[in-house]
């Protein structure tokens, strides 16, 4: 089965019973054989809802039509667009849904009054995902990419949709089919309870599809490629020892109770799974890897404010609050009492607001992110050192554009800390300020860590997030004073470590010495960080290492 073969049969499956198989992830960039699948999607006889990932509450739940409202002196609700005729909801970009967005719609489908989606995953990255809320819930997971038109074939959906539902529910299931579902699901390491059930389904409704009253191997093997491939953790280890198969064989008298009884070999099974998953995910399934959910892209942290970015729904607040009142947030709160409040003062004129209705704006902007590399320069590996720091920062500053990054560089050697590079996005600044680096003397690792720590107190109150690269060899041995004294430079190390990890700020250890540090990675753990050990850590390797870090 092709790949656009292997598309539009999800579709149609889905088509058949929207209710049941609840939707279908489609892995695809825009391009026209995107586009030729969405055409053939508009034929699923339902409405077709359209959402962006950012609607917000009133859009998706409804609420008061203002101005229908105050010139019928009625309350009028407007419908949200979840409050609709069992509908097919279309949405792009589903890799950026927001959180609400992803639970009101899960909701919706757990309803079970017939909604169904197609949610379009443009992620660049292969971690970006949908989130796993909707992922559990879509039972097909299907991918375009690297199709041309070449690929691409003319297709209709059947048109006896609701007959062919009807069907689906009278076909068979051998008794051992649900069973070895399960069993199936297990060993791929699928911990969803939804998959043996949706794969059960599919299974009937391909065999309704091929006008069959009885699910045979070819409806499994389909079933599990639709429904298993994409949720697999692992690959299991099958068995070599299966040399008496041939007893079976033996039994032809067997197959006229084929109605009881379906077995179907499990290697069958998994090779209809592995069929189904890109190359890359078969090895690192192999490997016992898979990928992890993202949890941050290198950007900063979510900023609510109330001035500037992207709108949030309004929120109740006091009459302190220095935040802009949204006033019509406030009428839709205040309408709903007027008939009572202008009972109580008939006076009055106009609607009656009280403090309690007031409503205000907010926003949501993204924080830049601040990468500060604090870098042992002492001794004679300083020179590499510098040297690695300075290939890592250039490598992240050509990043830095895509991900609102800025980057700074502090050198700490001899007796103190010193900033060689402010926070910056300039490619060709960063260049001449790291053109000559000095390098020996003792190592001020204390000193380093506040210098960071001041810089990145500095960026917060900036609206920055930062995160602390610390690249050393861990053998401190200048105290904070500027004294030579070995024990006090590791206990004012460890009480700077304290201290970083009571603002809560992002760090990473990259332990540079030939065999690893025991108290550097004792200092890592004080300051809640990540510890690296890159004993022959390179410009490249050290880009790596903070990218993955950023992405964990």
């Amino acid at each position: 089965m092709t790949p656009w073969d292997r598309a539009t049969l999800a579709l149609t499956l889905l088509a058949i019973d929207p209710k049941g198989f609840a939707g279908l992830i489609l892995r695809a960039r825009v391009s026209p054989v995107r586009d030729a699948f969405m055409q053939i999607a508009k034929q699923v006889p339902m409405p077709h809802v359209k959402l962006h990932p950012s609607m917000t509450a009133q859009v998706l739940d409804g609420e008061i039509d203002l101005s229908s409202t105050l010139e019928n002196n009625t309350l009028v609700m407007q419908k949200g667009l979840l409050d609709r005729t069992p509908s097919l909801f279309t949405l792009p970009m589903a890799e950026r849904v927001d959180p609400y967005l992803s639970a009101r719609l899960s909701q919706t489908l757990d309803a079970g009054e017939g909604h169904a989606f197609l949610a379009l995953d443009e992620g660049v990255d292969e971690d970006e995902a949908i989130p796993a809320s909707l992922a559990d819930r879509a039972a097909f997971w299907i991918s375009l990419d690297g199709l041309s038109l070449a690929d691409f074939s003319a297709f209709e959906l059947p048109q006896n949709l609701a007959a062919l539902a009807k069907e689906a529910r009278k076909v068979d299931i051998p008794d051992d089919i649900p069973e070895q579902l399960v069993a199936l699901a297990v060993s791929l390491g699928i911990s969803s309870l939804r998959a043996p059930t949706l794969a059960l389904r599919a299974a009937q409704t391909h065999a309704a599809l091929q006008n069959r009253s009885m699910i045979n191997a070819d409806d499994m093997t389909l079933a599990v490629d639709l429904v298993y491939a994409h949720r697999a953790t692992r690959m299991p280890e099958m068995t070599e020892d299966e040399p008496d198969q041939p007893q079976d064989a033996q039994q032809p008298e067997s197959q006229p109770n084929e109605e009881e009884s379906l077995t179907i070999p499990e290697d069958l099974l998994l090779d209809a799974v592995k069929a189904a998953l890109p190359s890359d995910l078969l090895e690192k399934l192999a490997s016992g890897t898979k990928n992890k959910p993202n949890k941050g892209t290198g950007t900063g942290a979510k900023q609510t404010g109330n001035r500037r970015g992207r709108p949030l729904p309004a929120r109740a607040g006091s009459r302190s609050n220095a935040a802009r009142v949204d006033l019509i947030a406030t009428l839709r709160a205040a309408i709903p009492y007027q008939t009572i409040r202008k009972r109580a003062h008939p006076e009055r004129l106009g609607p009656i607001i009280r403090p309690s209705d007031l409503r205000h704006k907010r926003y949501q902007s993204m924080s830049d992110r601040l990468l500060i590399f604090a870098v042992d320069a002492s001794g004679s590996a300083a020179l590499a050192r510098l040297a690695e720091a300075k290939g890592a920062v250039e490598m992240l500053l050509g990043e830095a554009y895509a991900r609102r990054d800025h980057v700074a560089l502090i050198s700490f050697r001899g007796l103190d800390a010193e900033i060689l590079l402010p926070p910056t996005r300039s490619l060709v600044q960063t260049k001449r300020r790291l053109a000559a680096l000095p390098g020996g003397g003792g190592t001020p690792l204390a000193s380093g860590l506040s210098a960071a720590m001041s810089m990145a107190q500095t960026a917060a109150q900036k609206g920055m997030s930062a995160t602390i690269v610390l690249l050393t060899d861990g053998r401190a041995n200048v105290a904070l004073d500027g004294q030579a004294n070995r024990k006090q430079a590791g206990e004012d190390a460890e009480k700077l470590a304290r201290e970083i990890s009571m603002l809560g700020l992002e760090t990473l250890v990259i332990d540079t010495t030939v065999r690893p540090e025991r108290a550097l990675k004792a200092l890592a753990d004080k300051m809640h960080g990540t510890y690296i050990a890159m004993p022959r850590a390179d410009a490249k390797g050290v880009s790596a290492a903070v990218t993955a870090s950023l992405s964990s």
